[in-house]
């Protein structure tokens, strides 16, 4: 039994309030079970009882036994002066307030359902790869679908935090925090940190001025990336290096923070230079990218947007010291819809959010028109019952496992709530 569950009964008034009373035996009516605190202080505020017809207003304390409030120290905390019922599991002792005067004392353990109590404990002390491994398949299907939506709202208001923050450091310039968001994906898992690093490490009111010159932008990034540091006989990487030279001193640049890209383990398509490449393309031939972000609502018009090469020499070349066979190296659909799930539609979102609008259903049918994610996560789940084959599905699914299931939240979890409720 953990307290947690407690204030679950509590505040979904799972237990039988027929004939309520104290331990004194005096008779309770809940008016209002008060506001669940998650913070320091009592565990709900502003409740409204009535005991032996005397209406009361003020806290609840919930503890697993009554002489918890003495092992907290709450006789000494005036911050507990206010609370007009304790409610426990076990009775064992009479509370008193600072000022000595008796506390109310509700207890539990007669009046919840036993199947509620085994129902809970079975999913809390499993030791499966989550809680509810072996009942999963029993949810209903609209509860699922329902849920992992409102998961994925989660997980976005999650990345708005950074998006918000990358906004006010760029002083509200949506196409600097657009840049800097988009770069850092271009790198995926084994170059996003050092992408993002080079997006940080230049202005990008440098980037709007060089912007329509391939060799300008190109040598900005592979310069600040340290890619232009070696010696290489090569005209083109001759041609790059001058440039950075001429932009480094014009611009007072500087990569000391710029952390170093890999290239062991990946396969050549997704070399930093193929990508940067690619990423460079795509701003040179497309403008006001936010812009034009905001007016695609459609898969197939950002798979348009979005669908860019590399520029003329990286389709010969992997690297700068050997030539490949001749290839246009583009940006495959599947590497979009990454781009998708992880930059357009949560700045999308918090765009929308800082005008005050709800787009939420338009992000939902942008989101289900993408391809189910492929990781170990998704997998897992997906061997444990069907489950609807779209990227919001999969997004859902990763929120639920890092936020829900690897913490034991199943009082949380509306998949959780519906199994401990189930009879």
């Amino acid at each position: 039994m953990q307290e947690d569950f407690l204030h679950y009964v509590w505040k979904h008034k799972a237990f039988s309030s027929a004939a309520l009373k104290t331990k004194r035996d005096e008779i309770i009516s809940i008016i209002n079970l008060g506001e669940h605190n998650h913070n320091s202080g009592p565990d709900f505020f502003n409740a409204q009882l009535r005991i032996n017809g005397q209406l009361w207003a003020g806290n609840v304390e919930i503890h697993l036994k009554s002489s918890d409030w003495y092992v907290h120290g709450h006789e000494k905390d005036k911050a507990y002066d206010n609370v007009i019922l304790h409610v426990v599991w076990e009775h064992d002792t009479e509370v008193f307030r600072k000022d000595g005067s008796e506390i109310s004392t509700l207890e539990l353990n007669e009046i919840v359902d036993l199947d509620l109590v085994n129902n809970y404990n079975k999913l809390i002390r499993s030791k499966s790869w989550i809680n509810c491994e072996t009942d999963f398949a029993k949810v209903d299907d609209f509860t699922l679908k329902n849920w992992l939506e409102r998961l994925y709202v989660e997980r976005l208001e999650r990345k708005s935090g950074e998006i918000f923050k990358l906004l006010n450091d760029s002083k509200n310039d949506w196409e600097a925090v657009l840049f800097k968001m988009l770069l850092k994906n271009f790198g995926l898992k084994v170059n996003g940190e050092a992408f993002y690093s080079l997006a940080n490490s230049v202005d990008y009111s440098i980037v709007r001025k060089i912007q329509n010159s391939i060799l300008d932008l190109e040598g900005l990034l592979f310069g600040q990336a340290g890619l232009l540091e070696e010696e290489v006989q090569d005209t083109y990487f001759s041609d790059l290096k001058n440039n950075y030279q001429f932009l480094r001193q014009k611009f007072g640049l500087n990569n000391q923070g710029v952390l170093p890209l890999q290239f062991f383990r990946l396969r050549p398509q997704n070399f930093p230079t193929v990508r940067l490449s690619q990423f460079v393309n795509l701003y040179a031939s497309e403008h006001q990218m936010f812009s034009k972000v905001l007016e695609t609502n459609t898969i197939d018009g950002l798979y348009k947007l979005f669908s860019k090469s590399v520029t003329e020499y990286w389709k010969t070349h992997y690297t700068f010291k050997t030539v490949s066979k001749a290839s246009a190296k583009n940006i495959s659909k599947s590497f979009i819809d990454l781009l998708v799930i992880n930059t357009i539609i949560p700045l999308k979102f918090c765009y929308a959010k800082a005008e005050g609008k709800n787009i939420e259903q338009d992000l939902f049918e942008l989101i289900k028109d993408l391809r189910i994610e492929k990781n170990s996560v998704v997998e897992k789940y997906s061997q444990l019952r069907s489950i609807e084959k779209n990227a919001l599905s999969s997004q859902g699914l990763l929120q639920l496992k890092t936020f829900y299931c690897d913490k034991n939240k199943c009082l949380q979890c509306a998949i959780g709530n519906s199994l401990i409720i189930k009879n």
